[in-house]
């Protein structure tokens, strides 16, 4: 594999991961960003990487830089996976990414067909790493003669225990947008044998303990619409189906506060382009006429919903932690979601030697051929390591590496927009991902 050459376009946490693993194997990677500094820091000691500046949304540039490739990793947020796949269609050249498949990736399948090529997404660890072993487990019931009543599958990135010590018991390695946008999400689900819709302003509410180990304190929600897996997992006996997020106990009423006082919003608000102080800020954006820190707390406490008077006082005691009733100046970013963004990724970031810990659980219910039931789990339990990856960018750039060697040596020959969904493409991806990385889930019958 070492004529190979890839393209990567991207900049993020888990594009060094992907990099080693396509360096080790002698693949060369021409590293792309829109700056060419950024490309160059992460390209820095990589003996088969160049760094590139290129521009996605300049066809001609991209369709150049795709043709000189045997394959493109896309990195880059999702919406522009489209542009990337219709330039590699172009040139007819192999595409990865760890993204979902959107509708407008899946409208690419039959031209990508006809062009030869293989888009292999859903290849990191939540979808990727999760895929796996779910679809694993489901064939070895389903060719046994059993079937699934119920999957759960739930799947966190947080803090390790010991550095999850402010008062969300969360920290930010990348944006903290993308966190907090998906907390507004709505949810629909299967739950014995209906679909259960969740308004988003409801999500936060419908948080519940959830037991995977005795030494970690979890809640559970549903996370989108796990509707389409009946599907997807080839499971319709399935009468419930739920994908959902882990977080620590307490973190699903904080941001239930956060929801129902205004601080999530992305509508603009003009207050908020200048550096006001924080006190004016939450006087603004919860319409109060002082911005005294006694009249912000009983606005407060007038707008949101307290499961308990010790809830009230740890929540308000988290919303002084923030800043958010002090004469600290904002970061003006025009709207309370940016605004208060740009302060929680100040104070919630990793500090050396933290490490951060990813939980993953799938659990199936079964009915077996002859008639008898049994719960199995799968369980991935990483910790990251504070000298090298995160255990966030481990578990998404090392599977993605993977795939992508897999596709240039024709271990993974379909062609068209693929995800991680059968044995043929998933075997050979556990197989290398186990035996050369250490990745893999453990398998129990708990019942």
């Amino acid at each position: 594999m070492a004529s190979k050459k890839v393209l990567l376009l991207g900049a993020g946490f888990v594009v060094l991961p992907t990099l080693h693993v396509l360096n080790d194997a002698g693949i060369a990677v021409t590293v792309a960003c829109r700056t060419l500094a950024s490309a160059q820091s992460i390209s820095k000691g990589v003996q088969h990487a160049t760094p590139i500046s290129l521009d996605v949304t300049d066809e001609n540039a991209l369709d150049a830089e795709v043709g000189k490739h045997d394959l493109v990793i896309s990195l880059i947020p999702y919406t522009f996976h489209a542009t990337v796949i219709k330039s590699a269609i172009r040139q007819k050249k192999h595409v990865v990414t760890t993204s979902y498949v959107s509708p407008a990736m899946m409208e690419l399948d039959q031209q990508a067909k006809d062009a030869g090529i293989t888009v292999m997404n859903e290849i990191g660890l939540d979808p990727g790493i999760d895929h796996l072993y779910a679809v694993k487990t489901i064939e070895e019931v389903h060719k046994a003669g059993g079937k699934i009543l119920t999957f759960l599958s739930y799947c966190g990135g947080l803090p390790a225990p010991e550095a999850s010590d402010n008062p969300l018991g969360y920290k930010f390695s990348w944006s903290s947008r993308g966190v907090l946008l998906a907390l507004r999400n709505a949810a629909k689900y299967w739950k014995d044998g209906k679909v259960v819709d969740v308004a988003s302003k409801d999500l936060m509410g419908t948080a519940k303990p959830y037991f995977i180990y005795p030494g970690f304190a979890f809640v559970a929600y549903p996370n989108r619409d796990s509707t389409p897996y009946k599907e997807r997992y080839n499971i319709p006996e399935a009468q419930t189906i739920i994908r959902g997020t882990l977080r620590y106990q307490g973190f699903p009423e904080f941001i239930r506060v956060l929801v129902e006082i205004g601080f999530l919003e992305d509508a603009e608000q003009d207050a908020l382009k200048q550096p006001i102080t924080w006190k004016e800020a939450t006087q603004k954006i919860l319409g109060t006429s002082s911005s005294n820190q006694s009249d912000l707390e009983s606005a407060i406490v007038s707008k949101a919903t307290f499961d308990s008077p010790e809830e009230k006082s740890r929540i308000l005691s988290g919303l002084r932690w923030i800043g958010l009733f002090s004469d600290e100046k904002i970061t003006p970013r025009g709207n309370p979601l940016d605004t208060l963004c740009a302060t929680l990724e100040k104070k919630m970031q990793y500090e050396e030697g933290e490490r951060d810990l990813v939980m993953l659980q799938h659990k199936f219910e079964i009915e077996n051929k002859d008639g008898s039931r049994e719960i199995r789990t799968s369980t991935l339990c990483e910790y990251g390591d504070p000298k090298g990856y995160s255990a966030m960018a481990k578990l998404v750039g090392i599977p993605c590496g993977v795939a992508v060697k897999q596709v240039l040596d024709g271990t993974i020959s379909e062609r068209g927009i693929l995800a991680p969904m059968n044995s043929k493409i998933n075997d050979p991806l556990m197989k290398e991902l186990k035996e050369k990385y250490g990745i893999s889930l453990k398998e129990k019958t708990v019942l």
